[in-house]
């Protein structure tokens, strides 16, 4: 990601930043730097790589996936 004037870059970060606005600080109070850290740490470990399903690999989840691939 980073290549200067190539939409389909931010394009990708853009709906994942979409995503942990929506799903984690749309409907919290005001947080301070720790819980912030505390509340992106868990979306991106725990929520997004443990339990969303990507159709890319097949509705999976990265987790998922990779039992699957090292077994």
């Amino acid at each position: 990601m980073g290549r200067k004037d190539n939409c389909w870059d931010n394009n990708c970060v853009g709906g994942f930043f979409s995503s942990l606005k929506v799903q984690t600080a749309q409907y919290e109070p005001l947080m301070n730097r720790d819980q912030i850290h505390q509340v992106v740490f868990e979306y991106i470990v725990v929520g997004f790589g443990r339990k969303k399903r990507h159709s890319v690999i097949g509705y999976l989840s990265f987790e998922q996936y990779e039992k699957l691939s090292v077994a």
